[in-house]
């Protein structure tokens, strides 16, 4: 992509499966200037004035210039106007919940935030997804017997991986290091129905990084840890750490794991809850097909934030897959009612993470979506996000 001038902000979402583009034309400074629009198969040309701007699209990205319809005039946003498209099939997604980990492979598992090493030179030989969270009643519906598995919890052994929605669980009984939960020694005790010790449940189960004081997961057991997919990256142990922004990470991550579980259970709409039991935010996913064009301009109102700050650095002209989503924040009691009767719908599924982590993701939400159009940022009761997406631009 390349921007000749950058006096004028373009805005284009393509529709993957739909084959169609929603394409925003507007001027940086107030007022009805006149403009001369062109629209090529393959780039966008805005001339005004104040300058011109021409956007050229991304290689497998074409327009069809003749179906344009339905242009407009939005008080605060420019021109808009809708037209066919074609994109190519974006890259198949690897699966998040088994992106990083591959059975018989050595591993090694970092903190995501500073690198640190947390378990180095680990063979996994299993690494099996976790049933979902009903699969004891299920058992108990379906079983003529009664439940084997009745109050036996799902541990892994020592070389093995078990995923859940958003975490891992790692048998930590052979490594010489092993991440402790903060504060005091954990009290345990011997339930009858295990063979191994538990936690009490007033223990303090956190686990922190060492290096960064992050959360990194929780102790489940005595030999069993649950990290969460926000915070460790996972990799063969003959590769090197990769940098990649923390922002561009978690909006990945939480993307990926909305994609996955709404295509595996139909579920669309989501509560994401910390470590203490709080909902941070309520998500309802509408598309997942989307592509995202922007020319943004010389723009100078957006307020900078450390944890965003790898997202402004970059060109002013992007393009991305993305995700879009409405949310709504619930920290100090706002939407208490909506969060309550979304919390008793079996249809909601609830994602949980580090209460620090909801934080940083509610930021991205309403950063991204104060980069939006006016008229997009809002749905009925509910903000939109559409350019949160996946980790990788091109």
């Amino acid at each position: 992509m390349a921007t000749v001038a950058a006096e004028a902000r373009v805005f284009l979402e393509v529709r993957r499966r739909l084959q169609s583009a929603l394409l925003i034309l507007g001027d940086s400074k107030e007022g009805g200037l006149p403009m001369a629009v062109s629209v090529t198969p393959s780039s966008l040309r805005m001339q005004s004035p104040g300058g011109c701007t021409e956007l050229r699209l991304p290689a497998g990205v074409r327009l069809a210039p003749s179906s344009c319809r339905g242009l407009q005039h939005v008080p605060g946003d420019g021109l808009h106007l809708r037209l066919h498209a074609r994109a190519e099939c974006r890259p198949e997604l690897i699966s998040v919940f088994n992106q990083s980990s591959q059975a018989q492979e050595c591993c090694t598992f970092y903190c995501q935030s500073c690198g640190e090493v947390v378990i180095r030179d680990r063979m996994l030989l299993r690494v099996l997804p976790l049933p979902g969270d009903n699969w004891g009643a299920l058992v108990d519906e379906w079983c003529c017997h009664p439940n084997p598995f009745a109050n036996k919890p799902l541990h892994p052994q020592e070389n093995d991986c078990f995923t859940g929605d958003c975490f891992y669980l790692v048998n930590l009984k052979s490594d010489l290091w092993q991440p402790r939960p903060e504060g005091a020694p954990v009290e345990t005790h011997h339930p009858s129905s295990e063979n191994h010790p538990k936690l009490t449940p007033k223990a303090n189960t956190k686990v922190i990084c060492k290096r960064c004081k992050v959360m990194l997961g929780e102790t489940v057991s005595s030999e069993t840890t649950k990290f969460y997919m926000t915070e460790i990256i996972i990799l063969p142990s003959e590769r090197n750490f990769p940098i990649i922004p923390r922002s561009q990470f978690v909006q990945s991550i939480i993307a990926q794991c909305m994609v996955e579980l709404s295509s595996a259970r139909s579920t669309f709409r989501f509560t994401i809850q910390g470590h203490d039991d709080k909902v941070y935010i309520l998500l309802w996913l509408l598309n997942s097909d989307s592509l995202v064009i922007e020319s943004l301009g010389q723009s100078t109102s957006i307020q900078k934030f450390p944890v965003l700050e790898d997202v402004l650095k970059a060109d002013a002209s992007s393009a991305w897959n993305a995700v879009k989503v409405l949310y709504q924040p619930c920290i100090k009691s706002r939407n208490a009612e909506l969060s309550s009767l979304w919390e008793n719908d079996i249809s909601v599924h609830s994602l949980t993470l580090p209460s620090t982590t909801c934080l940083e993701l509610l930021l991205i939400l309403s950063k991204s979506n104060a980069t939006l159009p006016p008229s997009l940022r809002c749905m009925n009761s509910f903000q939109a996000a559409p350019p949160f997406g996946f980790s990788f631009r091109f």
